[in-house]
This record gives structure tokens, sequence and C-alpha cells, in this order.
């Protein structure tokens, strides 16, 4: 495929993501047919599905537990993100001081601790996922970013979370970018391939005696006795509890739809670098890079030294469209060649690779939340806002927390237990989360934060991708 009005440095690029790939070995889940019952449902076989089910493997090992997924394992969002996996559930410690003073520290310190226990999981699990704790280098273009990395570290601090600041030759020895004059680098920060963490989820799963079924679209969540039954094209399906993890899709039951709205997000990746090409840039180590903007960058290295560069772009369509043909957009992707050949000047005779698009579950204050419904039978996480690589693991827990009736504190957690502000409908939607935007914009060009972003600010409302 080749779109239109693309230059040449895409005339070979394959338009799916480069992740699915290096997936080799792939299930054959057949779609659920007839009737059944189990225990326990999971809805997506996403991070957070299947999270979800292995965790409550561990907790009810004689349980059944079968998971249903509409397409095939890693074709949705949790197999087209960046695969960076955050130290954080609450969308970085700056969010968490900012919006929930009172608990940050716990936010704080079970985000680091969950990335810990991720990674054990992976150990324990044999799961082959290319995990690697590299760090994270976050870059400042203007110099109202490069004092706010100096906020960001003194933020840091209050939390105990190591970070440094670095400019001059330091900066070039990790980042050599005429765009970028100041960075700060955090070590405790990792990155997976999405595509391989998912499929070695569901290997683990099925090793656990876990079902899964692809091809198997949920229609319908409707209450039945003491249960739950849920309808699939070719079957139904009674549980007595259900996790509903469907994120970025469309939201099964209606009063959580307000709560999220869909944003796509693009990325594009180079074809392999050299050592002498890399060391043109001065990225020498495996860490990851974020630029400081409303409108960000980030970018990392795959293994085998490609160069994945996304974001920027987060786009809304009107009416909360969720169309596959929009996975793929060729204006997203020539700013991105163009942003991206700003910040790497002696990159410019590289082609891309790969090019894709994802669609995030934004909340209206960028963090995930849960809840229960149908009598305390069904839970529920969504709102990840491009941060559920890691996240997605705590919020099954706390998902099954809820759905064991226990008191943790997890569950305690106003961070995840109160509901976002909801999304007006449209036509106010589209036109509020344009305005949104423009402020945004507007804010990375001068520096000023405006009176409507400063309003949001003390509502606890925020927007981002």
């Amino acid at each position: 495929m080749k779109l239109a009005s693309l230059s040449s440095r895409f005339n070979d690029t394959v338009f799916t993501p480069y992740w699915q790939e290096t997936v080799s070995a792939r299930r054959d889940l057949p779609a659920l047919t007839g009737a059944h019952r189990c225990d326990i449902a999971v809805i997506g076989a996403g991070f957070t599905g299947l999270w979800s089910a292995l965790k409550a493997r561990e907790r009810h090992p004689n349980a059944r537990i079968i998971v249903l997924e509409a397409r095939h394992l890693a074709e949705a969002a949790s197999g087209r993100n960046g695969g960076f996996s955050a130290p954080s559930i609450s969308h970085g410690v700056g969010n968490a001081a900012a919006r929930w003073p009172d608990e940050a520290e716990a936010l704080v310190r079970l985000g680091r601790q969950n990335l810990d226990d991720l990674e054990a999981d992976l150990v324990t699990y044999g799961i082959k996922a290319e995990f690697e704790r590299t760090g994270k280098v976050n870059v400042a273009a203007t110099p109202w970013e490069a004092e706010g990395l100096h906020d960001m570290q003194a933020t840091y601090a209050r939390f105990g979370v190591e970070a440094k600041v670095l400019s001059g030759d330091e900066l070039k020895r990790h980042l050599n970018s005429p765009r970028y004059p100041a960075g700060l680098y955090e070590p405790n920060y990792a990155y997976v391939n999405p595509a391989r963490l998912v499929h070695g989820l569901a290997e683990a799963c099925l090793r656990g005696g876990v079902s899964i079924h692809q091809d198997s679209p949920v229609s319908a969540i409707t209450p039945d006795g003491d249960g739950v039954s849920l309808t699939t094209p070719r079957g139904a399906l009674r549980a007595g509890k259900v996790v509903m993890a469907t994120n970025a899709d469309l939201p099964i039951l209606r009063r959580l739809r307000p709560a999220i709205v869909p944003i796509f997000d693009y990325t594009i990746m180079t074809e392999p670098l050299s050592d002498a090409q890399l060391e043109s840039i001065g990225w020498q180590g495996r860490y990851g890079v974020a630029d400081c903007g409303n409108q960000f960058h980030y970018s990392r290295k795959t293994a085998d030294n490609r160069i994945l560069w996304g974001g920027y772009d987060a786009i809304y369509h009107r009416g909360s469209r969720r169309d596959a043909q929009l996975l793929n957009r060729a204006q997203s992707y020539a700013r991105l060649e163009a942003n991206f050949l700003e910040a790497f000047p002696s990159l410019s005779g590289v082609t891309f690779s790969h090019a894709w698009g994802g669609i995030i579950d934004t909340s209206a204050r960028l963090t995930f939340f849960t809840g229960t419904a149908l009598g305390g039978r069904l839970a529920y996480a969504m709102g990840f806002t491009g941060q559920g690589v890691t996240a997605s693991r705590f919020a099954a827990l706390t998902m099954l927390d809820l759905l064991d009736g226990e008191e943790t504190e997890r569950t305690q957690l106003r961070m995840s237990r109160k509901r976002p502000f909801p999304f007006p409908p449209e036509p106010l939607r589209g036109l509020a989360i344009k305005v949104a935007q423009s402020h945004l914009a507007r804010e990375d060009l001068t520096g000023k934060r405006s009176m409507l972003l400063r309003l949001m600010d003390r509502a606890g409302i925020g927007f981002g991708s």
C-alpha cells in the first residue's frame, strides 16, 4: 500500500505495526461457538484483559476462566503502542502531585512497585517481551520547557525519584540534536515489545488452563440470576463474574461511553540504523526519548536498532469514530517525518520501514479509572490515556479486588475509584476537544498557559494522549 502525498522515504513502507512481524509462533484460537459457562469471563485480550486472566488464575486455581477477544491477539491498541513501560500508574509523578496531592506519595510508590512486580512476573512466567529497564531522556526545545525540566526534577526529588538534568556536552552524549538544548534523564523507565508481551501473556494464560477465543466480540451483557450472560456472534457465555477490558473500543455499558474518547495516535519507524548513524545523533544507549511539549514526540530503539518516532498529532474524529481506515493518516505521517528530520538532520537519508496508527482511550483526567456494575458482578477499567502498558497490570489487580469484595490499598485510591469528568455529547464534544487542543498548541508556542487551561487544571480536567 502507498499513501498519497508521502515522500519517497515511504516508498517501501509497510503500513502495519512493526511489532506484529516479531511474533513468529501464533496460536490458533477459535471463536466461541455454542453455549458455555464459566466462573470468570474476561472481555478483551489486550494488556488489561490478559493480566486480569493471569492474576485471576493465581487467585483462583480451580476457576474456569474464559477470555473473549473481538479481533486477533495484538491487533488492537495493545499491539499498536510504543512499548513505553512507565514506573507510574498516575500518568507520571507530576500528574499525581497536581491532581491527587493527598495520595501522591502512595501513587508514586505503587507505580514503582508495579513496574518491579511486572518485571518479576515476566521472569516467573518466562515471557520474552524484550523487557529492558534502560531509562528515559526527557528533552526540551524551548526555554520554558527547559525551565519545566528543573521543576520536574524538583518534583521527582520530593518523592525520592532519581533524575538528572542534562545540558551541553553531557546532553550531547545522550542525544545530539539541534532541536533540544536541555534534557532530564530518569533511569527507572522500561520498554517492552508490546506484541510479544501480549502473546507471552496469552501463552501463560493458556498454560494455566485459561481459554481464549478470538473473533468473539461481545454484543450484549445482561444480568442472569446470580451471574451475567454474554452474547457473541456464534456463541453465548454465562459467567459468575466479568472483567470488562475493552479500553479504547466503544464501551458495551452505555453509561461509560461519555467517560472516554478515542484519540488516534501515529507512529513511523526507520529502517535499522548503523552504529555510525546512531553515533551521529549521540544516541548510544538503549534509553528512550520524549520531548516536553503538550504536542509531544516519543521515541525509542527496537531490538535491531530501528528508531520508533511517534506522537505529536492526537486526532479526534467527530462522533467518536473508531473506523479501521482511520488507522493510517498520510498527513500525520508527513508531519512526523518533518519533525524527525528537524530533530535529526544527519539522518536525512533514512527511509521508513513501517508506519501505523492506534487508538488511545483518553479520559478527561489522563489516568485510568475502575468501577463495578451489575450488582458488583462486573468490573471495568478504562481511560489509560496512553499510559496503559504497565498501569493495565495494576488496573487488573484492582478489578479483581473489586470482584472478590476485598478492600485493599488499590481499591481505596481516589484516583482509580472516582469517575472522570464526562465528555459532552456531540457537537459540543468535538468543539470542546478542538478548543482545548488549540490552547495546548498555543502554550507550546508561547510558554504561557491560558485562562481556560488554568480553569481546567482547577477543575481536575485535562486532555492529552
